[in-house]
Order: C-alpha cells, then structure tokens, then sequence
C-alpha cells in the first residue's frame, strides 16, 4: 500500500531564485523505512516539510506539482488534518518542546491531551514510548534539565505517542553520543517492522545503509537516485553530490572486493567481513 505519493513536485521559497525542490516523483509503501542523504542545502529538510504541509501552508512560496500523504493531497489539506497522518521530528529539539510542561511525562502527555485519548490509553502509549526510547530514569525531570541527547529522545517520543501511520524525522541523532544514536535507530527499527512508515534525513550513512530499506539521494533540489542501500552507495558520482559513502564501502571499493553474486559493494559491517573472508 502506498502511503507517500509525490508526482513533479517543485518548490521555490519566497525571495529566493532557485528552486529548493525541483521536479520530486517518488513513492513509498507502508512501512518501508527510508533514509534522504545529501550535502547541505541538498533540499532534505524542505522535502520532509512539504510532507507534512508546512510547504507550502506555512512557508509560502512557489509551489507545484502533487503529494500525497496517507490519502491526503498537501495543497488541498490543512496542517492540522495532514497532522493526523504524518508527524515531524525536527533537528533542534527545543522546537518542539511546549515550554508549559514541567516533567518529561507530561511533555509527552501533551499532544494526547489535546486530542481527547481516553485516560487510560494515554497512560498505556506514554508508558510504551518511556520504555522503547529508555527515558523511564528521566521522566519526572523538567524537560529543560535533560541532556541533548535525552531531549532529543523526548521530542521523538511525544510524536510516536500520537501513533501517526508515517513519522518523518529530520537528522533525529544529530545531538546524540553512538550509543543514543544506536537506541533510536533500533526504536525506529521496531516502529518500521510494526507497520509505521518511517522517513529519515541523516548524515550518519553506516545507520542508513544498516537500517533502511531504500536510500533517497537529493542535490541541489533534484533528485538524484533512490534505490536500496547498496545501489546507491556503490555509486561512483557520490562525491560529486556531497556524500560519503559507509566506511565499510569505501574500504571494499580500494580492494575492488564486491558482494557475492553482485555486482555492488558492501555496506555494512556484517556485509564487508562475508565478502573479504572469501577474498
């Protein structure tokens, strides 16, 4: 089942010349997990704003072409009811912390608040969302005590309550040590395989090529490739669009050592060591 449709999508912010998004055609189906790579200024946040309708509700600009979220067209849709569909994870968490909360427990508890969940639903979710992201220890802090990274977890947790049937997240383990990057990128594992559509903008492409199904490749606006992990980093073009390959790729392409039966290289871990013991 297609959850995302985007057909000749193009977008230009207000004041500027260039195009931010410039002629976007892709799909996604239910579930899938899929990682947006690209260098600075490549269009990944823009895009991940034009899912949730906040291009071009919110931002204004030149806008055309077609999305469609969960059913939903974006330009006919509001933001609010977009919302219900798709929920957003931005880089900076304190953009999406209330401020009027005073523990963790009751940030998270906020969307659902306002939404009219029944009581003890509310306390279900917000007890399962504690336990997947391990912030149990910290959910009587004040919100504005955590640590980077635990905030971040925070803010990823009071989208995951809402139950979205699509979570978008913008470079989600940017402010996060190895080992919270790990846990959210497991916690997003389980959402993925539970049936939530997950899009993700990072930088970390050993993450990317270990836990996404696809790889989406954006420059300048454009985009560039949109295959499986080891399609798209055994490009030869990636330097050329401001991306590295995984380590584990780049140190099979120097020895020229590729998967069995394939004619693409290695990009995990695991992948590397079965290809170079055979060599």
């Amino acid at each position: 089942m297609k959850k995302i449709i985007v057909e000749h999508l193009k977008y230009r912010y207000p004041e500027s010349r260039t195009l931010a998004l410039d002629d976007l055609s892709f799909e996604v189906e239910q579930g899938e997990l899929i990682g947006i790579i690209g260098r600075n200024s490549a269009g990944k946040s823009t895009l991940c704003q034009a899912l949730v309708g906040l291009v071009p509700h919110f931002y204004q600009g030149a806008y055309g072409g077609k999305v469609m979220v969960d059913g939903l067209e974006v330009r006919k849709s509001t933001i609010s009811e977009l919302s219900r569909k798709a929920g957003i994870v931005f880089q900076n968490p304190f953009t999406q912390i209330t401020g009027s909360k005073l523990t963790v427990y009751e940030e998270i508890a906020f969307g659902l608040e306002n939404t009219g969940v029944e009581r003890k639903e509310m306390i279900d979710r917000i007890d399962a969302v504690l336990d997947l992201l391990h912030l149990e220890q910290v959910k009587d802090r004040n919100p504005f005590d955590l640590s980077g990274g635990q905030m971040q977890r925070m803010a990823i947790a009071s989208i995951i309550v809402m139950k979205p049937e699509i979570i978008i997240l913008d470079e989600p383990t940017s402010q996060l040590d190895p080992q919270g990057s790990e846990e959210v990128f497991r916690a997003i594992q389980r959402l993925s395989d539970d049936g939530m559509t997950v899009i993700m903008v990072e930088h970390k492409v050993e993450k990317i090529a270990q836990f996404c199904n696809r790889v989406m490749l954006l420059d300048h606006g454009k985009l560039i490739g949109f295959d499986t992990p080891e399609k798209i980093f055994s490009r030869n073009d990636l330097n050329m669009h401001g991306v590295e390959a995984p380590v584990y790729t780049r140190v099979c392409k120097a020895l020229n050592v590729k998967k069995a039966d394939s004619s693409f290289y290695p990009v995990t871990l695991d992948e590397a060591c079965q290809a170079l013991g055979r060599n």
